[in-house]
């Protein structure tokens, strides 16, 4: 768990990992900065840790909410159905969106079942292939100097050279342009810092999102 002060908070946002919490703690303290205060977060350390924990969140006693949010990679679909049979599991009567929300998922309450409002978002945006990085990349500022020369740079590489896979060019290329940050390689900091974005409407959906499964 986080080790900010949430004692009051009734919520829990389940992260596969502190790039994905630290982001998403700094771009609501930059936009909204209440919101914060009704979730704490469970760093699952992995995908696969995430779905495998839905169950047994989505049953925790004295949560009103609890999302996850997870990479789509190359099968954002079967990722999100993943998290949805698990939630099936624990509620077998309870009525389940058959597809993912492009404004991200969410499960109402349920107080006969004693279940809690259940969110899903799949990075980047619900719908298509990717992950975190893709969700970040929409958040550098429009005329940004660096990043077409860090899209160049990552380009430049000979296929030879690289260590990386071909589905991983844009992460890449996210973070040769965290490179040229004050504090390199850390993107909630960039947030911090009004590095990156947070008015577009890839994160003031996401925002949304959380407001409508904490707020």
């Amino acid at each position: 768990m986080t080790t900010r002060d949430a004692s009051a908070a009734t919520g829990l946002l389940v992260v596969e990992g502190q790039n994905d919490q630290h982001l998403v703690l700094h771009l609501c303290r930059q936009a909204e900065p209440e919101l914060v205060n009704g979730f704490d977060f469970h760093d699952a350390q992995g995908i696969t840790s995430v779905i495998n924990s839905v169950r047994n969140f989505v049953i925790q006693p004295g949560l009103t909410g609890v999302g996850f949010v997870l990479d789509g990679d190359e099968t954002p679909r079967e990722h999100w159905r993943q998290v949805i049979d698990r939630i099936a599991v624990a509620y077998p009567d309870m009525r389940l969106p058959p597809a993912p929300e492009p404004n991200g998922t969410i499960v109402p309450e349920d107080s006969d079942m004693g279940s809690p409002r259940i969110g899903i978002w799949v990075m980047p945006d619900n719908q298509t292939a990717g992950e975190l990085e893709d969700f970040v990349v929409q958040m550098i500022p429009a005329g940004d100097l660096v990043w077409p020369r860090s899209q160049d740079y990552i380009e430049g590489i000979p296929a030879t050279a690289r260590k990386f896979e071909d589905n991983k060019i844009t992460k890449s290329q996210v973070h040769a342009w965290l490179a040229a940050r004050r504090f390199p390689g850390l993107m909630g900091v960039a947030v911090r810092d009004g590095d990156l974005n947070v008015s577009g409407p890839l994160s003031q959906t996401f925002l949304a999102w959380l407001n409508r499964l904490f707020g």
